[in-house]
């Protein structure tokens, strides 16, 4: 009790000292009467009731709206090696050496950082040590944006801006640097003084500066008047404005700017200038225009589109005019054009559509030059071809339509297959339950085709045959739609039918014996008719109008086996040589279809002496006419292998030991013995050989032809010697086994020390790569892989010292009359490196028969660390030119370049 009596006068003091206090302070304090309300009187009325209860204002509000909002969104944490500091006072925090700071996406590291939590900003320097030196500069990253900073920078994590004094940030590619930088809320930044380059040096060989920069985050880079410099030097060359894409996808559209330069026929030019359209996230387009000096212009329009899953594709339209004026010495005047065309569907459902089109003027090549790609510039034939293909789901059958396209660049003929339709069966077996092999193993199909062709190469009707007075050599008309209907007048056109029936089989255990009959019938609209012009003394033809069918059939039997010999060699490196030797003979029916009740041939008089001739009625359409003569032939086929298997000059006791080379990876001979002709019953002797040496670095393929026969020489009416062969076997008349009517060698290599690719496997390779990155295959990327393929200007590898490609073609023939024909090439191309930064690169050939040189190109290359430079010179031909590039490595700036090029015209 003691104990809470003391408490309570403790407290009682403790309330009333201080009103004591302020009593004496004041002055004297009236006293206030007190009066106590009668409980007995009726209570006043309330007028307004404040107990009443007020509406639930959490009923109407949302209880997140009444939550105190903080700029605070997430998480902060900070750090320091040596100590932090805390000043109450300023409400800051002082971070000292190897400190950093992190807010969300944002971290920021330097030997000197404060906090002020009152106007929630950073500020952040480096620290000068005792010998002057500035250690520990700061080091900003704000999601995939990093800035290296110089000097000091002052940033606001509550409105996420900041000012930095000289700094260094990497954009995409390229590196922006300035004496001040402000970075907005949304990544965009603002230089005062700065410079753009994509060289990494810290001393850059060369940048941009201008007074103003600005990057816009996700789009570009965009720079006041700037000068371009080089090593520091300033250079006079510059722009009032500057476009740089920063676009981390290539997908913002926007201007793409020319090429310039001069030309002494066409003069000052502008090359591809025009706009990129990123239409969506399917189809891209891009239209551009050329412009000369003395009246020439072009418009290109190229898109890519791709449907994920479905297809992707491009398409390329390029038109070219150009007319010298009327003063002009040697003047040129063309309209010329390109279209090209690719799609490529992917693997989904039963119908497919592919197109690869490939066509234009016939002078197109002749006149409209890429400097970009050599190899396109002595192309000699386009092909195109458009298909679509349809499998009927739970039916053997399928369809097909397509369009083809040929068009050769050197003569100018134009054929065109449209339109081209095909059904076909597959095989089918209908015995396949009965136990009797032949019957077991039998299957038929069915194939049905039809072709329309059209070509600017007319035939004339008459006369037809050579030996009883001439012919008329075919005329070459313009493929224009003004031919059009003489065009479609010459077309040829038909149907064919094929029945195959086949049945496999084992015979006497190691052979396998397989029976066959083709029946095939063919549709026309035409058939010749040949009659004797007893005025000219010749046999002319006319055309018949009217269906009409050619029905054939064969028949055949085969037997093949496989042997296989094995030759071990116990000394030496030589371990194993395999030989696997794989024969075959058969026999085959044909009944004579020149039977004239058939109707397929006709016996028709050559002269007035009463002399006939058997005529095809078929000859020269689409699908060929009926065989002629009876045929019993036996055919014989013989195919080796060799190989060999080393020891490797490896340890014995490693998995690899032993390795295989080819020897002859295939040797072929065919040829056919025919009993029912009255003559030259053996087929000439067919033989083909392929192999490689050196780790497969070297190829080669020989095939010739050999004739049995003997020949003999006679002088025709013109006095002329010629030659022909007589029905007696070569070894019979000394003339050893007969005559070689055709050879070709083919020799391929690439050499280099570094074991390099070939040409295909590195185009494999890039495409992988390519792909594997997400990148999605068009014209332009397509373009691009095949440039650094074929062409050695575009792509150094300045880690290979040397290399070498060359290519021999050796073609021999012999025709019957005696004339014989011998071509020979040789093709070369490599690159040799001078020095670790200079490279000569070639592309050449010689033709070893005229002993002449092909196109040539001599290129030299000087790698400049984030430029290089190459010099390429087409020194005489058709496209004598030769160009200076000092180019951007980097891909975002391939247009940043200084350009001297001087094309073919400036003969």
């Amino acid at each position: 009790m003691q104990g809470n009596r003391l408490l309570f006068f403790s407290i009682l003091l403790f309330i009333l000292l201080p009103q004591l206090a302020e009593a004496q302070r004041s002055g004297r304090a009236q006293e206030r009467k007190l009066t106590a309300p009668d409980t007995l009187q009726v209570p006043p009325v309330i007028q307004n009731d404040t107990l009443a209860i007020p509406s639930d204002t959490l009923a109407l509000q949302d209880s997140a709206k009444i939550v105190p909002s903080s700029p605070i969104l997430s998480e902060i944490t900070y750090f320091a090696e040596d100590s932090i500091v805390t000043d109450f006072e300023t409400n800051k925090v002082y971070l000292y050496n190897k400190a950093w700071f992190e807010y969300g996406k944002m971290r920021l590291d330097a030997d000197r950082i404060v906090i002020d939590w009152k106007n929630s900003e950073l500020y952040a320097t480096g620290v000068t040590d005792s010998t002057g030196t500035i250690l520990g500069n700061p080091f900003f990253k704000d999601g995939d944006a990093v800035y290296e900073i110089r000097k000091e920078m002052r940033y606001n994590f509550k409105t996420q801006k900041a000012i930095i004094k000289d700094v260094v940030t990497e954009q995409q590619d390229g590196i922006l640097r300035g004496e001040t930088i402000k970075k907005t809320a949304d990544g965009s930044i603002y230089l005062d003084h700065g410079y753009y380059t994509t060289c990494k040096l810290t001393e850059p060989h060369w940048h941009i500066s201008s007074n103003k920069l600005k990057s816009i985050e996700g789009k570009q880079v965009v720079s006041g008047p700037f000068n371009l410099y080089f090593n520091g030097i300033p250079t006079p060359l510059g722009l009032p404005f500057g476009l740089i894409p920063n676009t981390p996808e290539e997908k913002a559209s926007g201007i793409i700017f020319p090429s310039y330069g001069r030309e002494q026929v066409r003069g000052l030019f502008l090359r591809d200038f025009g706009y990129y359209f990123a239409i969506n996230d399917y189809i891209h387009a891009r239209l551009t225009g050329d412009i000369y000096s003395k009246g020439g212009w072009g418009a290109k329009a190229q898109s890519v589109y791709k449907k994920r899953y479905r297809y992707s594709g491009g398409f390329n339209v390029d038109f070219q005019k150009f007319k010298s004026p009327e003063t002009e010495l040697n003047p040129v005047d063309y309209n010329t054009f390109r279209v090209t065309w690719n799609h490529t569907p992917e693997s989904r459902g039963t119908g497919r559509f592919s197109a690869s089109v490939n066509a234009g003027s016939t002078s197109y090549f002749n006149t409209v030059v890429n400097p970009n790609n050599f190899q396109n510039n002595i192309t000699s034939d386009l092909q195109s071809s458009v298909t679509y293909t349809k499998q009927f789901s739970g039916t053997p059958f399928s369809m097909s339509a397509s369009a083809q396209h040929s068009q050769s660049v050197t003569t100018g003929e134009v054929r065109l297959r449209l339109p081209n339709f095909n059904v076909s069966m597959n095989r089918q077996s209908p015995f396949k339950n009965i136990n009797f092999e032949p019957l077991k193993t039998l299957n038929i199909a069915w194939n049905f085709d039809f072709q329309n062709s059209i070509t600017n190469r007319i035939q004339s009707p008459t006369p037809i045959d050579p030996e009883l007075g001439g012919t008329t050599a075919p005329s070459l008309i313009d493929f224009t739609p003004a031919n059009f209907a003489l065009l479609l007048k010459n077309a040829n056109n038909g149907a064919q039918h094929r029945i195959p029936i086949s049945s496999n089989f084992t015979l006497f255990k190691y052979f396998t014996g397989t029976g066959s009959v083709n029946i095939n019938e063919v549709w026309y609209f035409q058939k010749l008719k040949f009659f004797y012009n007893p005025v000219s003394e010749r046999v002319d033809q006319v055309v018949e109008n009217g269906f009409n069918r050619i029905t054939t059939y064969t028949s055949s039997f085969s037997m093949t086996t496989n042997v296989y010999g094995f030759f071990n060699f116990k000394k030496g490196k030589i371990q194993t040589i395999r030989q696997h030797i794989q024969p075959s003979f058969g026999f085959s029916y044909t009944p004579d279809f020149t039977n004239e009740s058939f109707g397929y041939f006709q016996n028709v008089q050559t002269n007035a002496e009463g002399a006939t001739r058997l005529y095809n009625r078929h000859q020269g359409f689409i699908y060929g006419g009926a065989p002629q003569g009876e045929s019993r032939s036996l055919t014989m086929s013989l195919r080796s292998v060799i190989e060999a298997k080393i020891k490797n000059n490896q340890d014995s006791t490693s998995e690899e030991s032993t390795k295989k080379i080819p020897l002859i990876e295939n040797l072929d001979l065919n040829t056919s013995y025919n009993f029912a002709a009255d003559s030259f019953q053996l087929q000439p002797v067919r033989i083909s050989a392929r192999t490689s040496f050196f780790d497969r670095k070297l190829s080669v393929n020989v095939s010739t032809t050999l004739d049995p026969y003997a020949t003999t020489t006679f002088t025709n009416n013109s006095g002329a010697t010629l030659e022909r062969r007589i029905n007696s076997f070569a070894w019979n008349n000394g003339q050893g086994l007969g005559t070689l009517r055709n050879a070709s060698l083919n020799l391929n290599a690439s050499i280099n020390p570094s074991n390099a690719q070939n040409p295909g496997e590195l185009r494999d390779e890039l495409t992988n790569q390519f792909m594997q990155q997400g990148g999605v295959m068009n014209e332009f990327v397509e373009s691009q892989i095949n440039q650094i393929v074929t062409d050695p200007s575009q792509y150094i590898d300045w880690n290979i010292p040397w290399n070498l490609t060359f290519g021999y073609n050796l073609n021999y023939n012999k025709q019957s009359t005696g004339t014989t024909n011998i071509t020979q090439a040789l093709q070369l191309s490599g690159d040799v490196s001078l020095s670790e930064k200079w490279k000569i690169n070639f592309n050449t050939g010689i033709d070893l028969q005229t002993q002449a040189i092909t196109q040539s190109m001599i290129g030299i290359a000087r790698d400049l660390h984030c430029w290089q430079m190459n010099v390429n010179w087409v020194p005489f031909g058709r496209f004598t030119s030769y160009n200076i590039d000092i180019r951007v490595k980097s891909s975002i700036l391939q247009d940043l370049k200084v350009s001297r090029r001087r094309s073919f015209f400036d003969r």
